[in-house]
């Protein structure tokens, strides 16, 4: 747990409101993206008091397979299997192309170690990577890798771009397989983990705002802040007072859930009840461990 600095009231005149050229960025960013919404609209606090469904293009239809065998699934457990067992058989070592014996041998990128490596540090190339996926797909661009990311072709987005383009983890249609996982997860929240659920009630825990800045202060304990472009929550209040004293409580649509824990019978995210959340801008409110 984080140790406390000063009251919170004393807190709270340190954080200064973001300026309207930085509460504009959503609108402004210039990158497309595959679900079919406006970037402006998708990262809004509008569209996450009222989500619209959401699916990555041509995704179901490429993996045809895959859904038509979810169907079968009689538990969250058996269809977490056949998940596993498709993306083995699709992005595994025995669907490449054999090579020469005497060729060195390649890292083949996949979904849990992206996994892994987000666990570690979310500022990782393997975060650099998942944050690319977000912006690509859902044209959400990063606010945050390493430091704060202030204007493209910047410091600090020049670190992300170098971080991204990694060819140790962007490889092996890595991005492919991500959107393969959050169809997934999206098919297992109304199948078996939420049906009919719109919003998830998570946490996080934080001691600045330095990484997601007021967009627009209510009260003493709401506001709207964003959060940037991938980011963790977690289930359980008493985990999320393990990496802050101020709590962030946010009701996060289903539709905006890559992953969480239970999905999968095996991933490398067990311990902290962990989601892994799209950004943009969320109202939330404040409490303190």
């Amino acid at each position: 747990m984080g140790s406390k600095k000063g009251l919170p009231a004393e807190r709270d005149r340190q954080r200064p409101d973001p300026g309207p050229e930085e509460a504009a960025r959503w609108v402004n960013a210039p990158g497309s993206n595959l679900v079919g919404v406006p970037t402006g609209l998708l990262a809004s606090a509008a569209f996450h008091e009222f989500p619209l469904p959401l699916h990555i293009a041509g995704t179901r239809e490429t993996h045809a397979a895959l859904f038509a065998a979810l169907q079968k699934a009689e538990s969250a457990e058996e269809a977490g299997q056949r998940f596993q067992d498709y993306m083995e058989m699709t992005f595994g070592p025995q669907a490449q192309a054999p090579e020469s014996p005497a060729a060195p041998r390649r890292f083949r990128a996949n979904y849990l170690r992206l996994l892994k490596g987000w666990g570690y540090d979310s500022n990782s190339p393997e975060g650099a990577v998942m944050k690319a996926w977000v912006e690509s797909r859902f044209g959400i661009p990063p606010t945050y890798h390493r430091t704060v990311i202030r204007r493209f072709a910047g410091p600090a987005w020049i670190r992300y771009m170098t971080d991204r383009m990694s060819s140790r983890f962007d490889n092996n249609n890595i991005r492919v397989q991500l959107d393969v996982l959050y169809e997934f997860a999206q098919w297992a929240f109304r199948q078996f983990f939420a049906p009919g659920q719109r919003h998830l009630r998570l946490f996080r825990g934080t001691n600045d705002f330095a990484e997601h800045p007021w967009v627009r202060r209510l009260d003493a304990h709401h506001a709207v802040v964003r959060l940037n472009n991938l980011v963790s929550f977690t289930a359980d209040r008493d985990i999320a007072g393990e990496f802050g004293d101020i709590i962030l409580e946010v009701q996060v649509p289903a539709v905006k859930v890559l992953f969480f824990n239970g999905l999968l019978p095996r991933h490398p995210l067990k311990g902290e009840a962990e989601y892994l959340v799209i950004g943009g801008d969320y109202a939330v409110r404040m409490g303190y461990f």
